[in-house]
């Protein structure tokens, strides 16, 4: 079994962050790189919002710039997923898909968050070309287009809001025939003229040829009155919530009740010596590249910090 100075789990912005900081200052980290090498950005295509791109550049050329960036200042980068944890005590244990195991003695946790999605086999067949779950990240797209957001929440109407500030026209597709969302949230949305709710509508599939053209819906699904139509729209996205990627951490360090991890004010120290929490697993309010990006370098800076104390 390898004893680690410093692992780094997940490659998203910020797991490659925190190596490139890390191996800068010497400590030679390794990265595992988990299920999506890359992160959730490479599910999109071009991103326009990263600082030092003023003609943006394409999601994965970006990512794989910082991993590329993350090898030259030393970092070991492997293709396995930990899949058990032990932080009971250091060194720390980690157990990976591949049947490896893992020491460490400081950890840094960048294991992202995953977006939910409806199970539908077209949202796989459209990702990347009209079905998004980041408004933020894809809205600049859909200027002055029609656009359909699916959810009922705030991050739903929230979504909406903001698309309808790009689009032409927005829908909000909801299941129930009310908005769980917060009072403010609802009048936001039910009150902008850009944004028409369809209540008690699933989507049940999309239709296109080079992307998105349309969803298939179905008004009160299996209902007496039910009604099938297509909806022509040239974006699909998803605001149905996203699950941190903290499983097998949660029985030691702290999460709230949806399992984003707990960290100690602005920094990125979960309250375990050692182990800290970077990036979209412990961020449910942005989600945003350039923040992962920050808070990995914070952990790595915290991370040396803690090894040269010991």
């Amino acid at each position: 079994m390898q004893h680690i100075k410093l692992l780094i789990l997940g490659s998203g912005p910020a797991g490659y962050t925190a190596a490139i900081y890390a191996g800068r200052s010497g400590l030679t980290p390794v990265i595992y790189e988990g299920l999506q090498p890359g992160g959730q950005l490479t599910t999109t295509t071009e991103v326009e919002n990263f600082p030092g791109f003023a003609e943006g550049i394409d999601a994965n050329e970006l990512m794989e710039n910082m991993r590329q960036q993350a090898i030259r200042f030393g970092a070991d980068i492997r293709e396995a997923m930990a899949v058990r944890s032990d932080l009971s005590a250091s060194p720390y244990h980690l157990w990976f898909d591949d049947g490896s195991e893992a020491i460490c003695d400081s950890l840094i946790i960048a294991t992202g968050a995953s977006a939910k999605y409806l199970g539908l086999a077209d949202e796989e067949k459209y990702r990347g070309q009209g079905v998004s779950a980041c408004a933020t990240c894809d809205g600049f797209f859909y200027r002055k287009k029609t656009v359909a957001v699916v959810g009922g929440g705030d991050t739903a109407c929230e979504e909406a809001s903001y698309l309808a500030g790009l689009a032409e026209k927005v829908y909000l597709i909801v299941r129930k025939p009310y908005l769980r969302a917060s009072q403010i949230m609802q009048d936001r949305v039910l009150n902008n003229p850009k944004i028409e709710v369809l209540f008690e509508h699933n989507t049940i599939g999309l239709y296109g040829t080079d992307g998105v053209e349309g969803a298939h819906v179905v008004y009160r699904k299996g209902e007496t009155d039910e009604r099938r139509y297509d909806l022509p729209i040239d974006g699909f996205f998803l605001a149905i919530g996203h699950k941190p990627n903290s499983d097998i951490f949660r029985p030691w360090v702290q999460t709230d009740e949806t399992g984003y991890i707990l960290t100690e004010g602005d920094s990125p120290r979960t309250g375990i010596a050692g182990v800290f929490a970077a990036g979209d697993v412990a961020d449910p309010h942005y989600r945003q590249a350039v923040v992962a990006a920050a808070s990995g370098a914070k952990a790595a800076i915290e991370a040396e910090r803690y090894l040269a104390s010991l």
